[in-house]
C-alpha cells in the first residue's frame, strides 16, 4: 500500500478488506466503535460480538502491515472522527461509500470527507443501471448470465459449462432419510472476544439471542478456512438439499460464509472460483457448484444493485396495506409448530438460518399474518449475523413481504404448511396437520394462507399467476371461509402475545 501524508483512510465494521478503496494512499487508518450504533436498534448478540471483534482483528491485521490505526471508542461515528481529528490533524479522510444509503447520506454531509470511488462487490452500480434502465422487467437469471460470461466462471467459450446456465431444478430435494452434512468450520475465540464481551456488559447494550462461544469468522484468515472448509466438504452435496428443511439441523450443506462476505473478509469473486476449481477438478458435481455460484455472482450482486438502483422506494412499500405488528413467536419461539419453534430456537442460538428458514418459515410467517414491512425488516437486520440493509431490504420487502407489489417477484412468495411437508421432516410428529384448513389439529400455516388469499383478493386478482390458487379459495365454502377468517384472527393474536 502506498502512502500519502495526511490521508485518514476511514474504515467502517461492514468494509474490512485489505482491497477496501479508501486505503490506496492513505497513511493511516481510522476504526470507530460507536456506541450509539451498538444502541440504534436490539440486534442479536452475537452480531454485534462479530462485528467489534473482527474490526479488532482487522486492526492487528494492518498494524503487523506496518500500517498506523487508530481504533477509537465514542458516542458516535461522528464523534469518533472529531476524536480522530484532534488527535492526528489528518488532512484529508477518505470513506468508502457505506452500504446502506441512509448512511451514506449522513456520512457524505461530514465536512472534509471524501468519498472514495468503488465498493466491495463486482458489480458497478451505474453499468447496472444502463442495463437496467428501460427494460420492462428486471429478470436475476438474465443479469446472473451476464455475470458469468463477465466474470468467466463456468463457461466454456461463450456458451456455459454443460450446455445450461441453470441447474435449479436439480437442486431441490427433499431432506435425505438420513442426514449427515459435515460439521461445519468453526473458528478459535481470542483475546478480543473475551474485551468485546466484557465490553458489551458494562455499556450495558440490550441484546437479543444467546451469546457465544463465536460461531463465525473474524478474520481473513479464519474466512479463508471457513471457505476451504465448504468446498471440500459441503459443496459436493450442497446443490441438490440446497432448500430442505431438517428439525435441529441448523447448517446442513450451506457454506455460512454470508457473513464473512458481507464483512469484507472474503471477496466474492475467490468463492466463486473456489467453486469453480473444485467442479473442473471433479471434486464437485456441475450442480452444486452451479447453484452456489448463482447464489454468489447472482443473487447477492443481483440484490446489493436492486437496492441501489430502486433505493428512493424501499421506505414506503407497502403494496398490501399489512400494518400488523411483528408476532412475538418470531422472538420467544414458543409454539406448539415444529418448524417455527426449531427455526426460531436455531436463530437465538446462531444469528443463523438458511434461506429456505427466512424465506418460507420467517418470511412467510409475516407475510401471512400481514405484517407491517417496515417491522419486518427491522426484525431482519438486527436477527440475523448477515443482516444489513442493503441485503434484507430487497429480500425482504421486494421478495418476502412483496411489499414492492410484484416489482422484483411477479407474485407473493406465500405457501400453505403442504410446502413445509413436502420440503422437510417437520411436520412428522407435529400436532398440526398441513392439509387441514381449519379446526383444532389445522396447520397455522395452512389457516393462514386461505385467510391471505382472501383478505387480498382484490389486490391479487390481476395477477395472472395468483389465479390457480384464487380459483380454489373461491371453491371454498362460506361457512369454512368464516371458520378460516375466525382462527386466522386467534392465532395472529396468539402470535403476537
Amino acid at each position: 500500500m502506498s502512502t500519502m501524508a495526511g490521508t485518514t483512510a476511514w474504515i467502517l465494521g461492514d468494509q474490512l478488506s485489505l482491497a477496501n478503496p479508501a486505503l490506496e494512499g492513505a497513511d493511516r487508518v481510522l476504526l470507530v466503535q460507536s456506541t450509539a450504533s451498538l444502541r440504534a436498534r436490539r440486534y442479536h448478540r452475537q452480531k454485534l460480538q462479530l462485528v467489534l471483534v473482527a474490526m479488532r482483528h482487522f486492526a492487528d491485521d494492518l498494524r503487523e502491515r506496518g500500517v498506523a490505526v487508530d481504533l477509537v471508542h465514542a458516542d458516535s461515528l461522528v464523534a469518533g472522527l472529531q476524536r480522530h481529528r484532534e488527535r492526528r490533524r489528518p488532512e484529508r479522510v477518505r470513506l468508502l461509500r457505506p452500504s446502506s444509503a441512509d448512511g451514506a447520506r449522513r456520512l457524505a454531509r461530514l465536512p472534509g470527507v471524501e468519498i472514495a470511488p468503488g465498493s466491495l462487490f463486482l458489480s458497478d452500480l451505474e453499468d447496472f443501471g444502463r442495463w437496467a434502465d428501460g427494460r420492462r422487467r428486471l429478470v436475476m437469471e438474465h443479469f446472473y448470465r451476464r455475470q458469468r460470461r463477465r466474470l468467466h466462471l463456468l463457461m466454456d467459450g461463450n456458451e456455459p459449462v454443460g450446455g445450461r446456465w441453470n441447474f435449479d431444478a436439480e437442486n431441490r430435494r427433499p431432506p435425505p432419510a438420513e442426514v449427515a452434512p459435515p460439521p461445519p468450520y468453526r473458528p478459535r475465540e481470542s483475546d478480543h472476544d473475551r474485551a468485546v464481551r466484557g465490553e458489551l456488559d458494562r455499556l450495558g447494550v440490550q441484546t437479543w439471542g444467546q451469546d457465544g462461544p463465536r460461531l463465525w469468522p473474524a478474520d481473513r484468515a479464519q474466512a479463508r478456512r471457513a471457505l476451504r472448509r465448504f468446498v471440500d466438504d459441503a459443496l459436493p452435496t450442497f446443490g441438490p438439499y440446497q432448500d430442505a428443511l431438517v428439525s435441529g439441523q441448523r447448517t446442513l450443506w450451506h457454506s455460512l460464509l454470508s457473513s464473512s462476505l458481507n464483512l469484507g473478509l472474503v471477496s466474492p469473486l475467490e468463492c466463486a472460483q473456489a467453486a469453480e476449481a473444485a467442479y473442473r477438478e471433479g471434486r464437485a458435481p456441475l450442480a452444486s457448484a452451479e447453484g452456489f455460484i448463482r447464489q454468489v455472482i447472482g443473487w447477492r450482486e443481483y440484490v446489493w444493485c436492486l437496492y441501489w438502483y430502486r433505493e428512493s422506494e424501499w421506505g414506503d412499500a407497502n403494496a398490501l396495506g399489512a400494518h400488523g405488528p411483528l408476532p412475538g413467536v418470531l422472538e420467544h419461539g414458543e409454539t406448539e409448530m415444529r418448524c417455527l419453534r426449531d427455526a426460531v430456537g436455531g436463530l437465538r442460538a446462531t444469528a443463523y438460518a438458511h434461506h429456505i428458514e427466512r424465506l418460507m418459515l420467517f418470511g412467510n410467517l409475516l407475510l401471512l399474518c400481514g405484517t407491517e414491512p417496515g417491522a419486518a425488516l427491522d426484525w431482519f437486520q438486527r436477527a440475523f449475523i448477515d443482516g444489513y440493509p442493503w441485503v434484507m431490504a430487497p429480500n425482504v420487502l421486494g421478495m418476502a413481504t412483496w411489499a414492492d407489489g410484484g416489482r422484483m417477484m411477479t407474485k407473493p412468495y406465500a405457501a400453505s404448511g403442504r410446502y413445509i411437508e413436502r420440503m422437510s421432516d417437520h411436520c412428522d410428529g407435529c400436532r398440526y396437520d398441513p392439509g387441514e384448513r381449519s379446526g383444532e389439529t389445522a396447520c397455522p400455516f395452512t389457516t393462514l394462507y386461505w385467510d391471505f388469499l382472501s383478505r387480498n383478493r382484490t389486490t391479487l386478482a390481476a395477477n395472472r399467476r395468483m389465479a390457480p390458487v384464487l380459483g380454489n379459495l373461491d371453491r371454498i365454502d362460506e361457512t369454512e371461509r368464516r371458520r378460516i377468517r375466525e382462527q386466522a384472527r386467534d392465532l395472529r393474536e396468539r402470535f403476537d402475545a
